[in-house]
C-alpha cells in the first residue's frame, strides 16, 4: 500500500473511533441528563438519590448511581423503592431511557393519578405498589403496551373499574391490584397465560368469570359482591333485580315451570333405573358411573370397556387390566381407578405439564394425582419399565412415585399428599396463604436437603443424562420438619421432546439454548438457579419464558451479579430481608451464595460438577464462628436493606 493511501487509512480509522467515543460519551450523558431531570422533579428527603451527582449511571452492566439497573451501558431499570419518595412520577422525562424495560418505585409516598406509563410502550414490568396513588385509571391507560408482563398496583387508593384495556395485553402474566377501592365486575382476561390475579380485599361484586375459576380462592377474598368459583357459588340474590312486576311474575312462572320439569324428569330416571337393572340381571355387566368429583374437576374420561370385577374373571380380561392403577410400591395402601376417581378433589395447581388434584380415598387417605398430556415419547412397555425404575428409588429427600395409569392420551402419576406444600409458597407466596418466611437455618437445610436427593439420583440414573431436569422451588415440597422432597424428576425420558422445551426447566439451560444439548451438568445449573432464589426470595424469570428464547435482562443471576459483584463482601442488598440471619451467619450466606454463582457459570467446562457442589454445601454451616464478620459489616448492611431493592418476583406457583 502506497504511504498516502496508508495514512488516509489510518486517518478514517481514528475518526472512527472517535466518532464511536463521542457517541458513547454522549449516550451516556444524555442518559445522565434524563436522570438528573427526572430527579429534580422528586421530592425526597435529599438523602436517598445523593450518589445521583454526574457522571455516568452505567458502566457495562454496572451501575454506578443507587436504584439503577444497567445493561450493555445502558439503563434498563430503575428500582427506587422504600426511599421516602414523594410528588408525581414524571413520565415524560423517562421517555428520554430507551432501554428502559422495567420500573419500580414500590413502597414510596408518590401520590395522584395513575402515571401515564403507556407513553414507555417497550416497558415489561411496574411496580407501583404501596404508594397514595387514587382516582379512576381510565379504560384506556394500558393501550398499546404490547410488553408488559408484571403489573403491580396494589395498596394505593384507586377506585372505579378496572381499566379494559389490561384484557388485551398479550404478555401479561402477573396483575396484582388487591387492597385498592376498585368496584364493578372482574374483567374476562383473554390471556390464556396469566399466572397471578390478585383482586382481594376490593369492592367489587358479581360473578367471577369461568376463564378464573382455578385462581387461588384467596385472590378475591375482601370482595363481599363477589360471587362463583373459587368463592361460593352465586345465588339468585346476586342476580340483577326486576325492574318490575311483570318480570317479576314472568320469573315465578318460569321457576314453577322449572319444577314441574324437574318432578318428571326425576320420575323417568327411576323408571330408566329400573329398567337397567333388570336388564343388567340377564347381560351381568353395568355402565360406567356418571362422572365423580376428581372426574368433573380434571375432564378425565374413562374407557367405555371398564368393567367391574377382577380381570381374571372378565370377558374381556386383558382390556379390563390396562384401565387398573399400577402400584409400584408395595408399602402403601391399594385402591383402584375407581377409589380414586370417586374421592372428593381439591385443584392443587394447574402448571406447565397439566394440573395437580388432592384426591381424599373413603379410608381418609389423601393422595395427589397429577395428570400428563405430553408424555408419549415412548410406547406403552418402556414407560411401565421406567416407571418401575422410578418406583424403586427410596431416600428421604425424594417424594415416591406411589402409582400410575398408562393411557395413550393421558397419564396419571400417583403421590402421598404432604400437607406443608412446596418451597414456592414459602418464598413467593406466603403473605397472601398465612405461611411463615423461612429463616436461614432452615433454607440450608433446605438447599442442603435437595443436593443430596439430587446427587442420589445421579448415584442411581446413571444413564440419564439429566436425572432430574425439571427441579425448580416447585416441585420442591416441604414435610412438616421441613425437609425437602423433590418431586417431578426422572420425566426426561417419557416427555414428548418436541415439547419439552417448553415444559421442561433443563431445557431453558445455557447449553441448550446455545448448543442445543444437555449436559451431566445441567441439573447443577438448576441447582444454582434454586440456590439464589432461596437466598434472595425472588423468583427467576427466565423459567416463565417459553420455548427457544434466552433469558432477558430480569434473569435472577444476572440480577444477583449486578449487585454482589464478585461476592467478595457483605452484599446486603441480595439476601432476603425475611431471612432474618442471626449475628455470625452472614459470612456462611456468602458462602453459599457463592456457590449457587459458581452452579449458574454459562460456559459448562467452568461450571462445577454434582460431587463438588454438594461437598461445598456441606462445608456451609448456620454459624460462622469468627463472630468478628458481622460487626465488620454491621452498618453497611443496615443501610443497604433499608433500601429494600426487590427484582421482579412471581407469586404464583407453577406446578
Amino acid at each position: 500500500m502506497a504511504p498516502q493511501a496508508r495514512a488516509k487509512s489510518w486517518t478514517l480509522l481514528f475518526v472512527i473511533l472517535l466518532l464511536d467515543g463521542a457517541a458513547t460519551t454522549f449516550g451516556a450523558s444524555s442518559e445522565a441528563d434524563v436522570l438528573l431531570k427526572f430527579k429534580s422533579s422528586l421530592e425526597d428527603d435529599k438523602k436517598a438519590l445523593a450518589n445521583w451527582n454526574g457522571g455516568s449511571p452505567c458502566i457495562g452492566d454496572q451501575a454506578n448511581w443507587i436504584g439503577i439497573l444497567c445493561t450493555n451501558g445502558s439503563v434498563w431499570g430503575l428500582q427506587l423503592e422504600n426511599m421516602g419518595l414523594e410528588g408525581e412520577i414524571d413520565v415524560d422525562s423517562l421517555m428520554g431511557l430507551p432501554s428502559l424495560r422495567t420500573l419500580s418505585f414500590m413502597n414510596n409516598s408518590f401520590d395522584g393519578p395513575m402515571p401515564e406509563i403507556k407513553k414507555l410502550g417497550a416497558l415489561k414490568s411496574v411496580f407501583l405498589s404501596y404508594n397514595h396513588f387514587s382516582g379512576e385509571i381510565p379504560a384506556n391507560s394500558f393501550a398499546g403496551m404490547s410488553y408488559l408482563k408484571k403489573l403491580h398496583l396494589a395498596g394505593n387508593q384507586f377506585r372505579g373499574a378496572i381499566p379494559s384495556s389490561l384484557k388485551q395485553l398479550p404478555r401479561l402474566l402477573e396483575l396484582r391490584l388487591e387492597g385498592n377501592q376498585f368496584t364493578g365486575r372482574v374483567p374476562e382476561f383473554e390471556q390464556s397465560d396469566l399466572l397471578l390475579l390478585d383482586v382481594s380485599n376490593n369492592e367489587l361484586d358479581g360473578p367471577i368469570p369461568a376463564s378464573l375459576a382455578n385462581m387461588n380462592s384467596s385472590s378475591f377474598s375482601g370482595n363481599k359482591g363477589l360471587c362463583g368459583a373459587p368463592l361460593s357459588p352465586c345465588t339468585t340474590a346476586d342476580a340483577p333485580a326486576s325492574p318490575d312486576k311483570k318480570g317479576s311474575s314472568s320469573s315465578t312462572a318460569i321457576m314453577i315451570f322449572a319444577i314441574v320439569a324437574c318432578v318428571l324428569f326425576l320420575i323417568t330416571l327411576v323408571l330408566l333405573i329400573l329398567c337397567l337393572r333388570r336388564r343388567n340381571r340377564t347381560s351381568q355387566s353395568i355402565e360406567a358411573p356418571p362422572p365423580s368429583n376428581l372426574q368433573k374437576k380434571a375432564s378425565f374420561k374413562e374407557d367405555s370397556h371398564i368393567r367391574h370385577g377382577s380381570s381374571d374373571h372378565s370377558s374381556n380380561g386383558k382390556k379390563a387390566e390396562n384401565f387398573k392403577l399400577s402400584f409400584v410400591r408395595d408399602d402403601r395402601e391399594k385402591f383402584d381407578l375407581q377409589d380414586l376417581l370417586k374421592a372428593s378433589a381439591e385443584i392443587l395447581g394447574s402448571g406447565c405439564f397439566g394440573s395437580s388434584y388432592k384426591a381424599a380415598l373413603f379410608s381418609g387417605t389423601a393422595m395427589v394425582v397429577k395428570r400428563f398430556r405430553q408424555m408419549n415419547n415412548v410406547g406403552r412397555e418402556e414407560f411401565q419399565e421406567h416407571m418401575r425404575r422410578l418406583g424403586r428409588l427410596r431416600h428421604p429427600n425424594l417424594l415416591s412415585l406411589v402409582a400410575y395409569y398408562y393411557r395413550k392420551e393421558e397419564k396419571l402419576l400417583v403421590s402421598d399428599y404432604v400437607e406443608n406444600g412446596s418451597l414456592a409458597v414459602y418464598l413467593h407466596g406466603n403473605h397472601a396463604r398465612g405461611k411463615p418466611a423461612l429463616d436461614w437455618p432452615t433454607r440450608l437445610k433446605v438447599v442442603k436437603g435437595v443436593a443430596k436427593g439430587l446427587a442420589y439420583l445421579y448415584n442411581e440414573l446413571p444413564s440419564l443424562i439429566a436425572p432430574h431436569g425439571h427441579l425448580k422451588s416447585s416441585n420442591v415440597l416441604l414435610s412438616e420438619s421441613f425437609e425437602p422432597l423433590l418431586t417431578d424428576y426422572g420425566l426426561i425420558p417419557v416427555i414428548n421432546q418436541e415439547n419439552a422445551q417448553d415444559l421442561m426447566v433443563a431445557y431453558k439451560s445455557p447449553e441448550y439454548l446455545q448448543n442445543k444439548r444437555i449436559t451431566k451438568k445441567t441439573d447443577v445449573w438448576s441447582l444454582g438457579i434454586l440456590i439464589l432464589e432461596i437466598l434472595t426470595g425472588k423468583f427467576p424469570a427466565n423459567f416463565l419464558q417459553q420455548g427457544q428464547q434466552g433469558s432477558d435482562q430480569d434473569d435472577l443471576v444476572t440480577w444477583v451479579r449486578s449487585v454482589a459483584g464478585e461476592a467478595d463482601q457483605w452484599p446486603a442488598e441480595v439476601f432476603d430481608k425475611e431471612m432474618r440471619a442471626k449475628s455470625g451467619s452472614e459470612s456462611e450466606m456468602l458462602k453459599l451464595l457463592k456457590i449457587g454463582l459458581r452452579c449458574c457459570e454459562v460456559d459448562v467446562e467452568k461450571r462445577w460438577d454434582l460431587r463438588e457442589v454438594v461437598g461445598k454445601i456441606e462445608d456451609v454451616r448456620e454459624k460462622d464462628s469468627d463472630e468478628d464478620f458481622y460487626s465488620s459489616y454491621a452498618s453497611e448492611s443496615e443501610v443497604r436493606s433499608s433500601r429494600g431493592l426487590s427484582d421482579e418476583i412471581s407469586y404464583s406457583i407453577p406446578i
